[in-house]
């Protein structure tokens, strides 16, 4: 940790020591619990110089400690000052069993109530509890105290989502969540940014790479919905757009709602998962009703529309075009030796870009060579630049933000001559990637159901990878979207017209990592001869080689050879005659035919 952390952390002390408190909850979150924050959000950051996406530190006036997954147990510690924080992983030690531990009888756990979500309140106050503690909401929060130069909080402008990409008018979605919500309640609370921003139909710009609405929003039984918003980012285009749905209001004005809500007994439906813990606690001091259940927008917007599974193959094939041209690019220019991580990510926006209908990444790319490919967040900076290497694997995971669709793919290549070892975990994860590419499964089969098809091949040897299989994919909206994933615990049924992404990996510490990635969507799948059962299936939206390279042969039976094959063939028929001379004739030939190859005896 720098000397400026320092002092930021003996600051925070200070500041706590004022208020009386033992401790602070530091999430990576703003009031909105979105994956991505704007700059005057990154606490977390600021105080700690972790980089990643998901992360908590707690401090007391003597100890601190960090959590984070799977993804940056690495990454944490090349970050963080491991004098200063302690690093835990967030499913082995978790938040609550530190407190436990560290706190005594009479002390106070402070923290920020707009950026804890009354699930995860919840959990610290039983913590706090067990260890007779005391759980005390602060405001203003005390970084921002003594945070002297924080950025000011965005006001980008909103746009509209056409319909022809929405598929439906928002007008439409609010009657159909009113009828799906209302029926046990008086009013929901909505507080997602992309459920605002699908129902809405709008699309935002406040935070990078996922253009969500940062509002929240009201729907009662009756009379139109209440918008609190900036109203700085309200056009005149958009307000007329808004004009006979919703009630635009300011942000401020919130609380007075919610405690409107409860002075008249109204039952109240809010997500415990994603609504903020000042607002419970409004709500229940007023007196409303609560009713804990999940934001009734989520799944209607995870089941695509047919405008928005169109635009996603539109999406996903103007993204694999540009993959392809980049790829090609790569294959020529990474043997010389002069490629960078950050050129490489620096080129492969430049082809998104030149596609067209680029609006933003997805998120920001993740060049990783060599051994940093076995970090499986990696992020690039200017101190961490790294060359690629000969017969080295590097891998790049990108995506992209399109007016008709959201792109995310890895692809993992070699530059170079791979090791057997190599090919034999390359060939493991690809394995993997197929067979929950084919899977056909009855209706009510959740993602825990099939996080094992991409995982059987490397336990076979012993192996495994620490992140889940899958995540929901947005329609232009956020790359990680719910309710759905592949994991080891998700309990969403699967149902048509999700987007899922397939992304098995392996990660050797120190050496290099592998991750291949497609996006697959839900859908009905045909009949088979005396089938007793209608079945789902999916259908492979990306559309790019995996790296023939790195493949053993004979590691593969025959018919997830004939799926290779196949798929890179559907590759070449789609991709092939929109690309013309020297990327057309790279394209052949990394879709070519692979052959079987018999293991010797």
């Amino acid at each position: 940790m720098s000397a400026p952390h320092r002092q930021r952390l003996a600051l925070l002390r200070a500041e706590l020591r004022k208020r009386k408190l033992t401790g602070f909850y530091v999430p990576r979150a703003d009031e909105f619990q979105g994956e991505y924050v704007p700059p005057h959000a990154e606490r977390l950051f600021w105080l700690t110089n972790f980089r990643g996406s998901a992360g908590v530190a707690i401090l007391t006036l003597k100890r601190a400690a960090i959590f984070v997954d799977g993804r940056y147990v690495i990454q944490v510690r090349q970050q963080v000052d491991e004098k200063i924080f302690t690093p835990f992983h967030l499913i082995e030690e978790p938040p609550p069993r530190w407190i436990a531990r560290n706190f005594r009888k009479g002390d106070r756990l402070g923290f920020d109530p707009w950026l804890v979500t009354v699930a995860q309140a919840a959990s610290l106050r039983s913590a706090c509890d067990g260890a007779a503690a005391s759980l005390v909401p602060t405001s203003p929060n005390p970084i921002d105290t003594v945070w002297h130069d924080q950025p000011a909080p965005p006001s980008a402008p909103l746009a509209i989502q056409p319909v022809r990409f929405a598929g439906e008018t928002a007008a439409s979605k609010i009657a159909l969540i009113r009828k799906a919500a209302l029926a046990q309640a008086d009013a929901v609370i909505l507080t997602q940014p992309d459920s605002v921003a699908w129902l809405l139909n709008l699309r935002g710009f406040d935070v990078p790479h996922t253009p969500v609405v940062a509002a929240y929003a009201i729907l009662a039984r009756t009379g139109r919905l209440s918008l609190f918003i900036d109203a700085r980012k309200i056009s005149a285009e958009v307000r007329a757009h808004l004009r006979r749905i919703a009630s635009i209001r300011p942000p401020g004005s919130i609380d007075t709602a919610l405690e409107t809500l409860g002075r008249g007994k109204a039952r109240v439906l809010i997500d415990p998962a994603s609504t903020p813990e000042h607002m419970r606690a409004v709500l229940d001091r007023a007196g409303a009703k609560l009713r804990m259940a999940a934001d009734p927008v989520s799944l209607p917007k995870a089941r695509k529309n047919s405008a928005e599974r169109a635009g996603a193959r539109t999406a996903q094939h103007r993204d694999g075009l540009a993959m392809c041209r980049f790829l090609h690019w790569l294959d020529a220019e990474a043997p010389k030796g002069h490629l960078t991580e950050l050129d490489v990510a620096a080129k492969l926006r430049d082809f998104r870009a030149q596609g067209g209908e680029l609006r933003d990444l997805s998120f920001e790319t993740i060049p990783a060579a060599g051994p940093h490919a076995a970090i499986p967040h990696y992020h690039a900076t200017a101190e961490s630049n790294r060359r690629l290497g000969r017969n080295e694997i590097f891998l790049v995971d990108s995506g992209a933000q399109y007016v008709d669709g959201t792109t995310d793919i890895t692809r993992t290549v070699i530059v170079g001559t791979a090791t057997p070892e190599m090919k034999d975990r390359f060939t493991r994860v690809l394995k993997g990637m197929i067979g929950l590419s084919v899977i056909r499964f009855p209706r009510g089969t959740t993602g825990s159901q099939l996080d094992v098809l991409a995982r059987q091949h490397l336990w076979a040897a012993g192996l495994d990878f620490d992140h889940g299989t899958g995540h929901g994919v947005g329609a232009y909206l956020s790359v990680h979207e719910g309710p759905a994933r592949i994991n080891k615990s998700d309990r969403t049924a699967l149902e048509p017209g999700m987007i899922l992404s397939n992304e098995p990996g392996y990660y050797k510490q120190g050496a290099y990592g592998i991750r291949i990635e497609n996006l697959l969507m839900v859908q009905e799948a045909a009949k088979i001869g005396r089938g007793e059962r209608p079945m789902l299936g999916f259908e492979t939206l990306t559309l790019c080689p995996i790296d023939r390279r790195l493949i053993d042969p004979s590691l593969l039976s025959p018919d997830e050879l004939n799926w290779l094959n196949a798929y890179h063939a559907r590759v070449l028929k789609e991709l092939g005659p929109r690309l013309s001379g020297t990327d057309r004739a790279w394209l052949r030939k990394a879709c070519a035919t692979i052959r079987g190859n018999k293991r010797p005896d």
